[in-house]
């Protein structure tokens, strides 16, 4: 893999409760590396947006960093507080939300909004930066950007703002992008755009991408590598086509049958027996144990390999090869 852009180690977020500590993110690790794109999967609940939030900083209290290191372009970010956070946000790090509008400031003019991002974390004049703001909308698709930067975000579509929103992720170049569910509140064709439009301006600028999606076609289309969570951990981990076609964890081959696109025509999609386990009632060992079909008394035990630096299953029976998807 090319340079590591986001480095993660051992990543561990916690919740104080008064029913105990919850860990819904527990020692993750991963790298993504430069123009790269790694998708985040995983049911709800799984920690896919807590691990996100925690490497830009955006862990609502009482929810903390309890152990681990998240490195960005070689920097070690994790204890990074306030202001010395603020600045690394849109200078080093930008991020595109599910909903366009917890990004955009309603009362203030798209160009405004790009305007400032770029003054903020750029050594540039102002008319500079009204120039790069309008290149920005460009790049990004926005029809007549020169007319359309002193717009307000209602005059735009939800798609159109969701451009809008990755123009204002990129402005200030950024080496890595999280991207939560970036087209969940679009239709297919727009989802398809913004996809592709998100991968073409990561590869052009070589930065580095963390795609967090329940979408197994979204993956499937956008990523290179996929990381699949289960319960706070990391189940699987490897290269897209690999991971998607020939999955280790019975987790994965069981998300991957529960598509259309792996039901190949059958009257009935597979079904996981059961639900995600509560954070307060994990059981012991591997957490997807009580519902896999292939659960063995080992399986008590947490399994607990290290995916980081390569491709692999958090699983003591791991799938074949060969194995079809269920």
């Amino acid at each position: 893999m090319s340079e590591a852009i986001l480095s993660i180690r051992d990543l561990t977020v916690e919740i104080p409760t008064r029913h105990g500590i919850l860990r819904p993110v527990d020692g993750i690790s991963y790298d993504i590396g430069r123009g790269e794109v790694l998708g985040i999967v995983g049911e709800s609940g799984a920690g896919k947006s807590m691990a996100g939030n925690a490497v830009i900083g955006l862990l609502s209290p009482p929810a903390r960093i309890a152990k681990g290191e998240i490195h960005v372009g070689g920097t070690r970010i994790d204890h990074l507080k306030g202001d010395a956070m603020r600045r690394l946000r849109g200078k080093e790090i930008g991020m595109v939300f599910q909903d366009p509008l917890t990004s955009l400031n309603p009362l203030l003019r798209i160009g405004d909004q790009l305007t400032e991002t770029i003054l903020a974390h750029l050594d540039v004049s102002r008319s500079e930066a009204e120039k790069r703001a309008v290149a920005a909308l460009d790049e990004v698709g926005i029809p007549g950007a020169r007319e359309r930067i002193n717009s307000y975000p209602h005059e735009f579509s939800g798609g159109m703002r969701q451009r809008v929103v990755i123009a204002l992720a990129l402005c200030a170049e950024p080496s890595l992008i999280i991207a939560d569910e970036p087209t969940t509140a679009l239709d297919v064709s727009v989802q398809a755009q913004i996809i592709a439009l998100l991968k073409s301006l990561c590869r052009e600028r070589g930065t580095a991408v963390m795609l967090i999606t329940h979408d197994m076609g979204v993956i499937a289309e956008a990523a290179d590598r996929v990381a699949v969570m289960y319960a706070g951990k990391l189940a699987e981990l490897g290269p897209v086509r690999d991971v998607l076609t020939t999955p280790r964890h019975p987790y994965t081959d069981g998300l991957m049958g529960s598509t259309p696109l792996a039901s190949r025509g059958k009257a009935r999609l597979h079904q996981i027996p059961g639900a995600m386990p509560r954070l307060d009632a994990l059981p012991s060992g591997c957490a997807f144990h009580p519902r896999c079909p292939y659960a063995q008394d080992k399986c008590s035990v947490d399994p607990g390999p290290d995916l980081a630096d390569g491709n692999g299953a958090a699983c003591w029976f791991p799938l074949p090869h060969d194995a079809k998807v269920a």
